[in-house]
């Protein structure tokens, strides 16, 4: 018979305080995105961008944590990109124009970076996030932040979607940056047995 217990080990990093914070922004997408959803009233947008607040903050305080306490775990690393490329496609209903493609450019990066992650840790090299791409998420949530306002946003601060969109360009340029930088790193290991 098959042992199908999980160790206490894996059990204790899965329900580790930096894991639940990365749980809860993925609890936090269909919220805004009923938000986003539901109703064109203002109270939807600002309540929508609380959650969505909230949220941004559990991405810097899941990876913070999870390093000053030693306890960085293997889905901690597969579900905090998920949870930011999920942040990502919720705002896309905000989003028009020339925007969508800088949109379009940051999930096609996120997605070749995951590939890339994904096919170096089978020979157990690690692909460390660099600080140009720290830069870059945060240029992101701020941008989807803006969009996610909206015309609420737009009330209170003119210019509101046009600030949102400038910086989701910021963030599209230094994507590109960053995935090629990657892929740089990445390059030298394929074709590397994966035996070793």
């Amino acid at each position: 018979m098959i042992d199908t217990t999980i160790p206490s080990k894996t059990r204790s990093q899965a329900l580790a305080l930096p894991n639940l914070l990365t749980y809860g922004r993925c609890a936090a997408v269909p919220v805004v995105a009923g938000l986003l959803l539901w109703t064109t009233d203002h109270w939807a947008r600002w309540a929508a961008l609380g959650v969505y607040t909230a949220a941004a903050i559990t991405d810097f305080l899941d990876g913070y944590l999870a390093r000053m306490w030693q306890q960085q775990s293997p889905i901690g690393r597969m579900l905090d990109p998920i949870a930011d490329k999920l942040l990502v496609v919720v705002s896309d209903r905000t989003l028009s124009g020339w925007t969508i493609w800088a949109a379009i450019i940051i999930l096609c990066r996120e997605i070749l970076v995951s590939g890339l992650r994904e096919y170096l840790a089978e020979l157990k090299v690690h692909l460390p996030v660099s600080s140009i791409a720290k830069w870059k998420t945060v240029a992101q949530l701020f941008a989807l932040g803006f969009f996610i306002a909206g015309s609420a946003g737009e009330a209170v601060l003119p210019g509101t979607i046009k600030i949102g969109a400038a910086l989701l360009w910021v963030a599209a340029i230094l994507t590109l940056y960053t995935g090629f930088d990657y892929l740089q790193a990445a390059v030298v290991h394929f074709g590397e047995d994966d035996t070793r």
